[in-house]
């Protein structure tokens, strides 16, 4: 019976042993034949919210770091310089259709006048009226444009969300003054986030658009998401040939015996729904893996 119990124990240990082995060695085949990298990270849009209008900031609707739904009001600028300026626009267009009314009744006398005696009025008084009258009109039109402009301006004193997102970087309280397309804020995009993993350049080859991707987040180990590599760049910037002493290039010196390899972006598109409890923020470390092979086999099997 002892002897029995003593086999048995040793059975399940090299049963745990070689699971553990059969994990190990699958793991060590994943990073040896898939291209991955551990320099990767959780990029999203940001929004700058920049006000269309200058003026001073009256009123703020949201705090730093708030969840705010597109079209939710963000801060008001002071409407009163544009309040003004609709009022003007409004004077000045009922001046130019007063004007147009009077030019048309003019030009009307004129032309009626002129079909019963063409010796009554010359063509040139004819022509002079019908002139005032299209010009009155034309007036008109401007008038019509300017109060236009000054309401879109007066609409511009409110500003609200583009997007859905998290509000970021407020730096700026009531009696700030707002300068416009000066931007003021910055808005998270929540529907936009993607992975940029910054591959060495011997392994683009071995990535494809379309591969499957494990993404890894350091703030989340134990949850990986998926995705797909959606783009690979096809360019990076280089410091050599940069302008330096009159205006000539600028080259490091290469150490021959030491060659590194760049690092080329990749954009890795993210499956949807995330994985419950995670939470994206912009700039957060991950590690992505391609599974080339699987992909292919999935593709060699269609």
């Amino acid at each position: 019976m002892h002897t029995i119990k003593i086999l048995v124990k040793l059975l399940l240990t090299a049963a745990v042993i070689g699971i553990a082995a059969w994990f190990a060695y699958h793991k060590y085949i994943d990073y040896i034949e898939n291209p991955w990298t551990r320099d990767a990270q959780v990029r999203t849009q940001v929004v700058q919210v920049t006000p269309r209008v200058s003026g001073m900031v009256t009123h703020i609707y949201v705090r730093d770091n708030q969840y705010v739904n597109a079209g939710d009001p963000l801060f008001d600028i002071d409407p009163s310089q544009y309040r003004f300026k609709v009022r003007q626009a409004e004077a000045r267009l009922k001046r130019a259709e007063e004007s147009a009314e009077g030019a048309r009744i003019e030009y009307e006398r004129v032309q009626r006048i002129y079909e019963k005696d063409k010796g009554a009025v010359s063509q040139k008084d004819l022509t002079r009226n019908r002139v005032n009258y299209f010009k009155a009109l034309a007036d008109v039109d401007s008038a019509k444009e300017v109060l236009n402009t000054a309401k879109l301006n007066l609409s511009f004193t409110k500003v609200a969300a583009e997007v859905d997102g998290w509000v970021s970087n407020i730096n700026f309280q009531i009696g700030s003054q707002a300068v416009a397309n000066k931007p003021l804020l910055a808005l998270v995009d929540r529907d936009s986030f993607w992975v940029f993993g910054f591959f060495r350049e011997d392994t683009i080859p071995d990535v494809h658009v379309g591969d499957e991707a494990v993404v890894t987040l350091m703030a989340y180990p134990d949850t990986p998401l998926h995705g797909r590599v959606e783009s690979i760049a096809w360019g990076i910037a280089h410091t050599d040939g940069a302008p330096g002493y009159n205006l000539l290039p600028k080259v490091n010196p290469v150490f021959q015996w030491i060659r590194l390899a760049q690092r080329i972006p990749v954009r890795i598109a993210l499956d949807e729904p995330l994985p419950k409890g995670v939470k994206l923020r912009f700039g957060m470390t991950a590690s992505v893996m391609v599974l080339k092979h699987r992909d292919r086999t999935k593709k060699a099997a269609r």
